[in-house]
């Protein structure tokens, strides 16, 4: 057999085989540490866990004032409330009501002159006056007015004409008209300038037995324009009610009391208030009635609380004044029948000294009820304050302080 012979070119392309071959084996297993490498990166330290830090002092600051508005908005309200309710709603003084004390003062008004065609004249000032807004059965109400340049000075003024007339609406029966006369009561030689004046009566006119709001329409003339006014009262053409004798006076559980007696022809609820003026004419209360009565003699109570009394201190004798009063009429229109009204003094106290009356605040389920909630708010809001900052000492309270707060 002949001995297989090398030849160059052949063992030259064994060679390069052979190393291809080892070539790959080599990176077969170089090839998991490669991924593996590229897969992992460096392994790095891990941060720290974020320490809670402390509000900053000007947070703080802005908190605790935050809480410390909120003790002083309630605290104010739980004193607030505390104070007022001293004394009954039927009970309070004057200088609460003060839009109430007298109210059968006369409306007035000046307003620029309004012409026919709805503008108005800035250079000529309508006064007016009107004695009351609610006229019950039988009552009267003044009209009166007068012109006035920009400098107040009084201008000629004529009346053309004056119309009463009852609002209706809707479908509603056209209410009658009323002619009503004006006169210049001022001297005849003032030239027309003086106060024009007219009375209504509607029990005397086709407009006795309307109820409801009765529109005068007055046009006159004044700096040789044509203007109009407009004046509105509200007539209760029924008494449900009549003032049946002379007022007396006791002393009541806790209050001074005036009892007016009531003749009740109409059952239901009747509201009646009355002016208290100290013995030398000062408002000291405003009495208030609120009540039930059933047909027949019943008695009006108008009450001055003994603590109020003790408080305000009035020179006595107490004068009762200026008494009016309505039965209330729920959904209804106009929503009042109007009782007689007794203007002027009507009763003077012979109470004399106050060592009888008792001196107690006003007790009711309401006040106590709200007081618990208005404490319980701000001793809450103290609280909080206490918490955000102990050591710090909290405001002083406007008043007592409540049973739990001590």
């Amino acid at each position: 057999m002949r001995a297989a012979r090398w030849t160059w070119p052949g063992a030259l392309g064994v060679a390069l085989v052979l190393a291809l071959v080892l070539g790959l084996v080599m990176m077969r297993e170089d090839e998991p540490v490669a991924a593996h490498a590229a897969r992992a990166p460096p392994s790095a330290p891990r941060p720290p866990a974020p320490m809670p830090m402390a509000a900053p002092p000007d947070d703080r600051a802005a908190r605790r004032g935050r809480l410390l508005e909120q003790v002083r908005l309630l605290d104010h309200t739980y004193c607030s409330y505390l104070l007022h309710s001293r004394y009954p709603h039927a009970s309070r003084p004057a200088g609460h009501h003060p839009d109430q004390l007298y109210p059968n003062r006369p409306v007035r008004e000046a307003n620029p002159m309004r012409t026919e065609g709805g503008d108005s004249d800035p250079a000529v000032s309508l006064q007016t006056s009107q004695s009351r807004v609610y006229l019950a059965a039988g009552e009267s109400v003044r009209f009166s007015l007068r012109a006035a340049d920009a400098q107040g000075q009084p201008l000629a003024l004529v009346v053309t004409r004056a119309l009463a007339q009852g609002m209706t609406y809707g479908a509603s029966r056209p209410a009658p008209r009323v002619t009503l006369a004006f006169s210049n009561d001022d001297d005849d030689d003032d030239d027309g300038k003086g106060a024009w004046n007219g009375v209504l009566t509607p029990s005397g006119t086709p407009l006795a037995g309307f109820h409801g709001t009765i529109r005068l329409e007055v046009r006159y003339s004044a700096a040789g324009r044509q203007g109009i006014v407009l004046f509105d009262v509200i007539h209760s053409p029924i008494l449900p009610a009549t003032w049946a004798g002379a007022p007396r006076e006791a002393v009541g559980a806790d209050a001074l009391q005036f009892a007016l007696p009531l003749s009740v022809r109409m059952a239901g609820r009747y509201i009646v208030s009355g002016r208290i003026d100290d013995a030398t004419g000062r408002p000291f209360a405003l009495a208030t009635f609120n009540e039930v009565l059933g047909e027949g003699a019943q008695q009006v109570r108008l009450d001055v609380h003994g603590k109020l009394l003790h408080d305000g201190a009035p020179r006595l004798p107490l004068r009762l004044r200026d008494v009016e009063g309505y039965l209330l009429r729920e959904d209804a229109d106009p929503d009042r029948l109007l009782l007689p009204r007794l203007e002027g003094e009507v009763f003077a106290s012979a109470t004399r000294r106050l060592d009888g009356v008792p001196d107690t605040e006003w007790q009711s389920e309401e006040r106590s009820r709200y007081l618990a909630e208005y404490a319980k708010d701000r001793n809450a809001a103290r609280a909080r304050l206490a918490a955000s900052d102990p050591a710090a000492p909290l405001p002083p309270a406007d008043c007592a302080q409540p049973a739990a707060d001590q």
